[in-house]
């Protein structure tokens, strides 16, 4: 597997190429997803056996470029966007004509708000057989109400979530449990292939292993 960095539209993108790939992994990150994306591609590998492309992009504003609605501030001052749209309208009409290829298989994955983007897209578009959600923000305001009124177009949906994080101190995030419980019921009601993973800790643990778990359930189960 070829590791190559390189620009496109003012963004950062960095593929791990297996020329014999049959699933492609598209994940939008940030500077902390970064620092473990080599170890997350090796843990994937350990995995699966199936062979993979991965490539990953860097968001510039978490708040604005990954959520498909505006919304207040739930910590800090910065309120939230409604940028998904652009960034899906970049992934599926300039990053997949620059890497598919021939790739038959997409999957698309992100961690916290870009695993809530991830599963938004399963929403948007059918291009996506699989999205992996770890520790997706399905706490977002009116998100489970817009979950409850539409179906996915992905036919598999990796839900995973630390089991500390339903205690965090704000009151909108503590509301993470129950949400994506009700995401996990929709989705089995709605005959959607899924699973909900429960791993030990809080939202900052090991966000690497669970993206590559979610990743490598897809590719295995799909």
């Amino acid at each position: 597997m070829t590791k190559k960095e390189y620009t496109l539209s003012d963004r950062t993108c960095f593929l791990y190429q297996n020329e014999a790939a049959k699933h492609l992994l598209i994940q939008p990150i940030d500077e902390h997803d970064l620092e473990g994306l080599d170890q997350e591609v090796e843990t994937i590998k350990e995995l699966s056996d199936k062979s993979f492309s991965l490539v990953a992009f860097m968001i510039k504003d978490w708040n604005q470029e990954l959520t498909p609605w505006g919304a207040p501030p739930v910590f800090g001052k910065t309120p939230f966007g409604d940028g998904a749209e652009k960034t899906l309208e970049f992934i599926t009409s300039q990053l997949l004509p620059e890497v598919q290829e021939d790739i038959p298989h997409l999957i698309l994955g992100g961690y916290s708000l870009a695993g809530l983007f991830a599963l938004w897209a399963g929403y948007q578009t059918d291009k996506f057989e699989g999205i992996a959600a770890a520790s997706p923000s399905v706490w977002y305001p009116q998100w489970i109400d817009y979950a409850s009124g539409n179906k996915p177009l992905a036919k598999s949906v990796y839900l995973s979530l630390g089991d500390k994080e339903e205690k965090a101190k704000n009151p909108v995030m503590a509301q993470v449990g129950n949400a994506i419980r009700k995401q996990h019921e929709l989705l089995t009601e709605q005959k959607i292939n899924t699973i909900l993973e429960w791993n030990a800790g809080n939202h900052f643990v090991d966000s690497d292993k669970r993206m590559a778990k979610g990743f490598a359930w897809l590719i295995n189960n799909r």
